[in-house]
């Protein structure tokens, strides 16, 4: 699906269900990674994670179309547009949106450890993604001095 096709569908939807027209910009950004869509409050436009239609289908891409229109109908009504307003609950209710949407491809890509803080007093471990500075910290067993060493996972013995 093209992005033209997007704004066609999205048009569509908001004057099919809203009753109102979507006067601004809907496209695809490939750059969200956890998240089904999103409307933008300055400029009205609203976004959409293209792997959504890729892995779940059109059901589920309409259903994230028109919950980025109830934020979008609701903020230009200046009305109740956030999560936890009544008036989106209920309008999202009323045009059967999705309240959540599913996760696509592994969803957030963890990090491994790559360092380990030691305590020299009593040998505690802690371990850490990013390298931080060990003379500003303690050991918060024994208050020992702590040194940083890189993190090397053992392999668990048979």
């Amino acid at each position: 699906m093209t992005d033209q096709e997007l704004q066609k569908l999205v048009e569509d939807i908001s004057t099919q269900f809203f009753a109102v027209p979507f006067r601004h910009q809907a496209r695809f950004n490939s750059r969200l990674r956890t998240t089904g869509g999103r409307y933008l409050l300055r400029s009205h436009d609203i976004e959409l994670n293209p792997k959504h239609l890729e892995e779940h289908g059109m059901d589920e891409l309409v259903a994230i179309i028109k919950h980025e229109l109830c934020h979008y109908h609701l903020h230009l009504a200046k009305r109740g547009y956030r999560h936890a307003d009544r008036d989106f609950q209920m309008l999202l209710k009323q045009v059967g949106g999705s309240r959540y949407c599913q996760q696509v491809g592994d969803g957030r890509t963890r990090l491994p450890y790559r360092y380990e803080l030691v305590c020299q007093a009593c040998g505690m471990s802690y371990k850490r993604k990013r390298k931080m500075n060990p003379s500003r910290y303690r050991c918060g067993r024994c208050s020992g001095k702590l040194i940083l060493r890189e993190w090397k996972e053992t392999a668990p013995s048979t």
